[in-house]
């Protein structure tokens, strides 16, 4: 229990001070279980969410493997049969050789 101090209304009339409760009623100890219910609820799905997510930035990385491939152009072959060998080797990884997606790598190139 607290003292609450005297004060003055806008209309100009003073409230005597009083004592009050600390707590107030809608905070109580019943409510108590639902509100540790919650936040293990939310404690968990958060977990939950944040494995999810670290998993699948995982798996994108094993599947995806094309951070780790050199960067080739058709500027870095003198001949099409060049580009074509190096595209047919790993065409994820050179798969910007070929341009039209047709299979053949550089056909700009002199063969």
């Amino acid at each position: 229990m607290g003292y609450r101090k005297g004060y003055f209304k806008k209309d100009g009339t003073y409230v005597q001070g009083h004592t009050t409760r600390s707590r107030s009623k809608s905070f109580s100890n019943k409510n108590n279980g639902c509100m540790l219910l919650l936040l293990l609820a939310m404690t968990f799905g958060l977990a939950v969410s944040c494995s999810e997510s670290s998993d699948s930035s995982d798996s994108g990385s094993n599947t995806n493997s094309n951070s780790n491939c050199p960067t080739k152009t058709c500027g870095d072959f003198t001949t099409q049969a060049q580009a074509q060998s190096t595209y047919n080797s790993n065409r994820n990884c050179y798969k910007n050789l070929d341009s039209d997606g047709d299979g053949t790598a550089c056909e700009n190139l002199s063969k």
